[in-house]
């Protein structure tokens, strides 16, 4: 029976009164509005009232109206399961005697509202919902037709895993064929509507679409040419997810799918051009995407080049046309949250000197972040930089004739986008553009002084994707004049300016290394001038640049008058900001850095930093326990901030060795750390077992009371899921055994079978199996008689992981230890002896008694096989190889 409800005429008064209020633009009235919806949700009725509102007082005006539906909607979001039977029925049967109102505003408010409903789970509690808006299709009324349409689109985006489950019988073998069939109707909305329905089942394969794959594919193509471009743009998207999922279906008609996309990133509306062009991008993840392209380059680069101009939109909401900035506060939404990236150790390689991160995110394609995130400037920047990474230097024909133009053209607009096509092509061509830097090197550092704004930030960028080249060529030639440069803008009055040239510099440190230490002075007067004149996002910018300045320099930068430039700006900065302030972080990781460098240098400053840092932990745990015990009453708190503590810790550690043992002595960091080792957060326990690494090191004297409580805690968290945490807690138990020597003999039994499994795990990270090989070699070298037995079960993976990094001390421990093990357990190397020999080699200059422990290995082997069976032997190995091993060791 259908239910009856009628409003109470003062009670729909006061709701009317209310959502007109709402409407006000201040902001008391509208945190009194809060209060009183909060109040009103008492009253069971009050949502018959909302619905009321939305779907039969057809007296009010629509904005009232579907404000009245989008309250009910957040209510349903938060309180639906509190509502009455009666309630939710008639909520129900309004939406669907409604979804055909004559207004757009109110069926689109319905929709949502049913879309709402639905996905609380009550697409197995309202059976007759989805039958209904099917049939509701077919009606001869256009409003009830593309209304019924709106709500489904809706539930297909916000439920499409259910839809395609057992729990409802399966509703898309029955709703794709029927949203097939509306692909050719007259209405532009309801057709754009179909093609968006259908789109939510490519991804995921659903097995109903997969049945109707050919007519799918063969009523887009029907579409391409709609005039409507909200349908152009769903094809165009269709197009671009069936590349991923259906590859096999689109090949037959791959080229004309080609030439269609090419005329779509041309098109006039700039939704449907970026919906095409992401077709690019997607293209050049597939293996045949060059086979399929190749025949097309001459038309598509000129297209995405095209694309990469600043529109004139663009241009308006950059502010283009202000150019000095840099006086104007920043408003806080214009700084973007930042993430700390916790502390990993790792080892130096021979080729490189420092570990390439994989995840290098500073050279993304230059970010306007103010404009909406993604556009066609980006996204066809973004594809060329993909395609000139598939196609390398086959690429180069078709761009640097358009380059030639673009550069050094008087259009200050065509201009830039030419010097964005240059940094997007640097990675995948840059063999090819060798040849043309020495001239274009001088022409963009000219253009860094370029008097648009715009162009000078685009320059930086581009400049810094270049970095690794100017780095190796001349000082005087290159780097020099780019520095200076660069260093100019770091002072520009353009906060944009401000912003690329700091990136850019960072980049050029990481690149330049001790390169740039005879330049130390004027590179700090630059830095530590930019601090009085920066806005609050471009100073979190700038710790950035001087922390890379300090990893990259290192102990160069410990000079007395370095520090009194360094340091004073730094450290006032610390005594500003409140233990809450996220600003805290990047500052706290600059100070890191530079604490690391500075060495002794550092330890002036030492002791408010290194109390500091305590508090933080402290302050933080406490929370955490608060929070944990009370969670309705205490909020749970930024465990960043500990984490971003604990690293300056290490660094401090690191940097002052010994002398950081009187603050240990005086402070209760151990108590802290063991606390921090059981977080349940990875990154805290990642950050507290690399402090306890450098503490280890720094004065183990205060550590050794607590070995017995944290090696279990170490054993417990040697799990390979979590790289970063397993790397760090193998490289502290390798520096503990160093310390313990043959005390460690208790602890061995809860590590080492983890240790050797991991050892052996396919697709171990190179950083994890170099620090897992270490830690072997050390707790075999302290506790020979313990991990010998097991030589066997990782000799060759140890050896295969050990070859590369270079000689330091931690190599150094881990081959004696090897060494040790194979005297007691000789028969554990026999079968892998050649991994052995080529380990050995991999040393440039072993101490002299390491040296003599080697000879004594290879010898030793080559006598008990014999000469003959030796030679044999020796035939197998790669020349290089046995020449090295002859010279140095004489076999």
């Amino acid at each position: 029976m259908e239910y009856e409800w009628k409003p109470d005429e003062q009670g729909l008064q006061q709701i009317l009164q209310l959502l007109k209020e709402s409407q006000s633009p201040d902001n008391n009235t509208q945190r009194a509005v809060q209060q009183k919806l909060e109040q009103l949700n008492q009253f069971p009725d009050f949502n018959n009232y909302l619905i009321f509102v939305l779907t039969k007082l057809k007296s009010e005006d629509e904005p009232t109206r579907s404000l009245s539906g989008l309250i009910l909607k957040n209510n349903v979001k938060a309180h639906f399961q509190n509502f009455p039977n009666g309630v939710t029925d008639f909520i129900k049967s309004e939406c669907l005697n409604n979804i055909g109102d004559s207004s757009p505003l109110i069926r689109a408010t319905v929709g949502i509202l049913i879309t709402t409903i639905a996905s609380k789970g009550e697409l197995q509690n309202w059976p007759e919902l989805l039958p209904k808006l099917c049939g509701l299709l077919d009606s001869e009324d256009y409003n009830t037709c593309e209304g019924a349409f709106g709500a489904l689109q809706k539930i297909c985006e916000d439920s499409a895993e259910i839809l395609d489950s057992d729990v409802l019988e399966r509703p898309l073998n029955v709703m794709i064929p029927k949203f097939l069939q509306f692909f050719k109707h007259s209405s532009p909305k309801i057709r754009s509507h179909a093609v968006a329905c259908v789109n939510q089942f490519i991804i995921g394969r659903t097995q109903a679409l997969m049945l109707h794959i050919d007519s799918f594919i063969e009523n887009l193509f029907a579409l391409a040419t709609d005039e409507e471009p909200e349908v152009r743009k769903n094809v165009c998207r269709a197009l671009v997810m069936l590349l991923e999922v259906r590859m096999d279906r689109l090949l037959p008609h791959m080229h004309n799918i080609v030439e269609y996309m090419l005329l779509r990133t041309q098109d006039q509306d700039e939704n449907v051009a970026l919906e095409a062009c992401e077709f690019w991008l997607t293209l050049a993840e597939q293996p045949i995407c060059k086979e399929v392209l190749c025949r097309h380059l001459a038309k598509l680069i000129p297209v995405l080049v095209n694309g990469m101009k600043y529109s004139e939109i663009d241009i308006i909401l950059l502010k283009g046309d202000v150019e000095e900035d840099e006086a104007v506060p920043d408003s806080e939404q214009d700084i973007r949250p930042r993430f700390h990236r916790s502390r990993t150790v790792a080892q130096p390689h021979e080729e490189d000197g420092i570990e390439d991160d994989d995840d290098d995110d500073d050279n993304e394609l230059d970010d306007d972040e103010n404009i909406s995130d993604w556009n066609l400037r980006k996204c066809s920047a973004a594809a060329l930089d993909v395609l000139a990474n598939v196609f390398r230097e086959e690429l180069l024909p078709h761009i640097l004739p358009l380059l030639k133009e673009l550069l050094f053209h008087p259009e200050w607009v065509i201009k830039e986008s030419g010097i964005l096509v240059l940094g997007a092509i640097a990675e995948g061509c840059m063999q090819g553009m060798i040849p043309y830097l020495p001239e274009l090197i001088p022409h963009l550092t000219q253009c860094l002084s370029d008097k648009k704004a715009l162009v000078r930030s685009i320059t930086c960028w581009t400049l810094s994707r270049y970095a690794h080249w100017v780095v190796s060529q001349p000082p005087d030639m290159c780097l020099k004049p780019l520095m200076t440069e660069l260093l100019k803008r770091i002072l520009d009055s353009n906060k944009r300016v401000q912003e690329a040239a700091c990136s850019a510099f960072a980049t050029l440190e990481e690149e330049a290394c001790t390169e740039l230490v005879p330049y130390l002075a004027y590179i700090l007067d630059t830095l530590v001038f930019a601090f009085s004149k920066y806005q609050h996002k471009n100073l979190l910018i700038l710790y950035d640049a001087i922390g890379t300045l300090a990893d990259s320099v290192g102990h160069h930068l410990n000079k007395p008058e370095y520090i009194q430039m360094l340091m004073p700006p730094l450290i006032q900065k610390w005594n500003v900001l409140k233990d809450e302030d996220k600003d805290l972080f990047p500052l706290l990781e600059c100070l890191s850095s530079v604490a690391t460098a500075l060495q002794s240098g550092f330890f002036p400053y030492c002791e408010p930093v290194y109390q500091r840092c305590v508090n933080l932990v402290q302050k933080t745990l406490q929370q955490s326990m608060l929070h944990n015990s009370q969670p309705d009453q205490y909020e749970s708190p930024d465990k960043d901030f500990m984490i971003v503590a604990l690293d300056l810790l290490s660094g401090l550690a690191e940097g002052l060795g010994g002398h950081i043992e009187q603050l240990v002595a005086r402070s209760n960091i151990l108590t802290l750390m063991y606390q921090c080792m059981q977080d349940k957060m990875p990154e805290v326990r990642q950050s507290s077992f690399a402090l306890l690494g450098d503490l280890t090191k720094a004065c183990f004297q205060h550590v050794k009371s607590c070995i017995a409580d944290f090696m279990p805690i170490l054993g417990t968290n040697l799990n390979p899921e979590l790289i970063s945490v397993c790397n760090n807690a193998t490289w502290a138990i390798g520096e503990i055994s160093i310390q313990m020597g043959i005390d460690m003999q208790p602890y061995v039994p809860m590590v080492l079978h983890q240790l050797v499994e991991i050892i052996n795990r396919p697709n171990t990270p190179k950083t994890l199996l170099e620090n897992t090989a270490i830690t072997i070699g050390r707790l075999g070298y302290v506790c020979p008689q313990e991990v010998a037995p097991m030589l066997q079960q990782f000799i060759r993976p140890w050896c295969t992981s050990l070859r590369n990094i270079r000689d330091n001390e931690e190599k150094d421990s881990a081959f004696r230890g090897i060494c040790t093990m194979i005297s007691v357990n000789p028969g554990g190397v026999v079968q892998d002896f050649i991994f052995f020999c080529d380990a050995v080699a991999s040393w440039i200059n072993p101490k002299e008694d390491l040296r003599d422990m080697f000879c004594k290995i290879l010898h030793g082997f080559k006598n008990q096989v014999g000469d003959e069976n030796w030679r044999r032997f020796s035939d197998q190995f790669p020349l290089p190889l046995k020449e090295r091993l002859a010279a140095y060791y004489g076999v």
